[in-house]
């Protein structure tokens, strides 16, 4: 797992795609929406990375998109979408 994760890191450095920060702003304001917190990232504020998403936030929407996956605290189905979905796209970029 943690060679994947570096893989896709790696390809968030240059990417620069609207599906994919499509996707991205769909997880954040559903997060916001939702008052989701990360365990190690309690601050974080969704709402102001929404607002200023830009494709140098790729790498940390992901990892937020990584941990939202796996976690067993979020039972939230439709925000572990949202999450793969990004991930989906980023893989396939």
């Amino acid at each position: 797992m943690e060679k994947k994760t570096e893989e896709l890191m790696k390809k968030c450095e240059n990417l620069d795609d609207t599906t994919v920060m499509g996707s991205c702003q769909v997880l954040l304001d559903m997060m916001k929406e939702k008052n989701v917190k990360l365990e190690d990232d309690p601050e974080q504020t969704y709402l102001g990375m929404a607002e200023n998403l830009s494709p140098k936030d790729l790498s940390k929407v992901l990892e937020m998109a990584l941990k939202v996956r796996e976690s067993g605290a979020i039972k939230d189905v439709e925000l572990k979408n949202a999450a793969s979905r990004i991930i989906r796209a980023i893989e396939m970029s």
